[in-house]
């Protein structure tokens, strides 16, 4: 009997998908995401599905191989390059977790605007009408402008719930121009950060996005905007944002995602007023984490029987 491909898991995941893939593979689940510890691991790999950074000289530790598959979307965790420069395919899972996401934003949007846990201790401590009296400057999403920096598969879903369930106005940009749904008025992105009363981050991780959320750019915002980020740590220049939040000129912010994950317990983000901070869980729910482990275990399988998976981002790794 032939012995069964090896796959690397960086992370545990949900026990269904483990279930679709143990008949077929010998399942190894790295004991930590240190470089040196999945570079050891991926050694006897045939595949490696993907939740944490993967080293970006990870395919020279791996001679075995043949395919890569992130449990998400991001492909920041990937060296994808590399990856097709040695004939290895790569593929991810675009829209399994696009509504958790989405409920995640309008989540902390409505955190920062009304944030009822504040009411519920206040209450608590301090009883019924010290709480009430804090309702009287708090505010509504509705009528209000909510923009959206990189309206791609999450940002739609957003706008959507924004728009129509909230009566939001919805502004947006996009690397493609003349791209956007017609409830989401395409603006330049000072003017998106200007006219806003709340900012969504939610574009791809690149050399362009990188540190694009600038002091120049929150310096455009309005008096008590908030901003969310739920796009990449990178995407937000931190020192930029800490004074926002300081000097007053944010009202509020929500970070889910940190140049450094995990965020050191010492980070200056940890004492700034009016912060939402939450570890990288955007997208992370019981129903997106089955999707996400569902998903790249039948994408791995794929990959694994010679065929091409359906979500396959390097078509052009079998022409080296």
């Amino acid at each position: 009997m032939p012995e069964k491909p090896v796959v690397l898991l960086t992370n545990a995941m949900h026990r269904d998908g483990e279930a679709i893939l143990t008949p077929h593979v010998r399942l190894i689940v790295a004991p930590d995401t240190r470089p040196e510890t999945l570079r050891q691991w991926a050694a006897d790999a045939d595949g490696i599905i993907v939740r944490a950074k993967l080293p970006d000289d990870i395919v020279d530790h791996a001679p075995r191989l043949k395919g890569i598959v992130r449990h998400g979307v991001g492909l920041d965790f990937i060296p994808v390059a590399a990856a097709t420069a040695r004939g290895i395919a790569v593929a991810n899972l675009p829209g399994s977790n696009t509504n958790a996401v989405a409920e995640y934003v309008m989540s902390a949007l409505m955190h920062l605007r009304r944030p009822l846990q504040r009411v519920d201790t206040l209450m608590r401590a301090e009883g019924w009408a010290t709480s009430r009296a804090m309702a009287d400057g708090l505010t509504e999403l509705s009528g209000t402008t909510l923009g959206i920096l990189g309206v791609g598969t999450i940002g739609r879903r957003v706008a959507s719930i924004a728009s129509n369930g909230f009566g939001m106005t919805v502004l947006g940009t996009s690397r493609r121009k003349g791209s956007l749904p017609p409830d989401v008025e395409e603006v330049t992105l000072v003017e998106l950060f200007a006219r806003s009363n709340a900012v969504v981050v939610c574009c791809a991780l690149t050399d362009e996005t990188r540190r694009l959320v600038s002091h120049d750019l929150l310096a455009h915002m309005r008096p008590q905007s908030v901003l969310v980020n739920v796009s990449r740590g990178p995407v937000v220049d931190t020192p930029a944002i800490i004074y926002a939040l300081r000097s007053g000129k944010l009202g509020g912010a929500a970070l889910d995602v940190f140049d450094v994950q995990p965020l050191p317990p010492d980070d200056a983000l940890f004492d700034c007023p009016n912060l939402l901070l939450t570890p990288h869980i955007a997208g992370i729910t019981a129903t997106s984490g089955r999707a996400m482990a569902v998903g790249s275990a039948e994408e791995m399988l794929r990959i694994l029987r010679g065929e091409q998976p359906l979500n396959l981002v390097n078509p052009e790794h079998k022409a080296v």
